[in-house]
């Protein structure tokens, strides 16, 4: 349940910075790539912070890398349960982020690319190197994740508390934020496939006025990639460790 939560408070918030710079009404309006990073990399960090009970897991990716590496005390028995939490809190999230902004999205005008408040994509639409682009930012942060976290692998002894210390959940919004800033202007930084095929569905399903497609060939894209990552960062953690 609190992968449910978590997922939603992220969704909201991170769909919501979107639609504040992209929605002609809404007082936030005009685009800025820093304040996207810095609103995704907080709203991790509110989704982390409510979900500490079961292990911080918002992300597909996270929890087949923390499996993979043995630091999911549950083992793989409870990786499709945390999934298709995440997925339906994702989803539960963006319906909530565009009821908010409902009037907003009314009186835009023109709601042909709001999908890409819902959804991400490609600046320059190439199949491998999208992959690879999402690959590289999801290994960043669950590489991150798993070599920051102060549980023994193999023991399954404790979930990850995100960046040792002092910093807490705060570690993993600045991680956020790096990979957005620095490594999000390929594909729009999914790293995360619950976050971007649950909004992605809800886009397709809403009742919005003059709203353009779902993009739905490229969905395969934003959760192969950050699966891969996920993967190969725990493949990487295991060896160094």
């Amino acid at each position: 349940m609190s992968e449910f939560i978590g997922t939603a408070l992220l969704l909201l918030l991170g769909i919501g910075v979107g639609c504040n710079q992209s929605l002609k009404k809404s007082f936030g309006f005009g685009p800025n790539w820093l304040l996207t990073s810095i609103g995704w990399g907080f709203a991790v960090f509110v989704g982390a912070s409510v979900s500490w009970k079961s292990g911080a897991q918002l992300n597909p990716a996270v929890t087949i890398g923390l499996t993979m590496s043995d630091s999911n005390p549950q083992g793989w028995n409870v990786v499709p349960v945390y999934i298709v939490a995440q997925v339906l809190g994702a989803m539960f999230g963006a319906v909530l982020a565009y009821l908010l902004y409902k009037k907003q999205f009314d009186t835009n005008g023109d709601n042909t690319n709001t999908g890409g408040l819902f959804y991400t994509s490609a600046s320059v639409p190439s199949i491998w190197w999208n992959i690879l682009s999402e690959t590289i930012a999801t290994f960043v942060l669950v590489y991150w994740v798993l070599a920051s976290s102060p549980f023994v692998p193999g023991t399954g002894d404790s979930a990850p508390e995100f960046g040792n210390a002092a910093l807490g959940y705060a570690g993993v919004a600045f991680t956020v934020i790096a990979v957005g800033a620095s490594l999000g202007g390929a594909t729009g930084y999914a790293i995360n496939p619950a976050r971007d095929f649950g909004p992605r569905f809800v886009y397709w399903l809403l009742p919005m006025k003059g709203k353009g497609s779902s993009n739905w060939s490229y969905a395969w894209i934003a959760i192969l990639g950050p699966l891969l990552g996920g993967a190969i960062a725990a493949e990487l953690f295991n060896l160094m460790n």
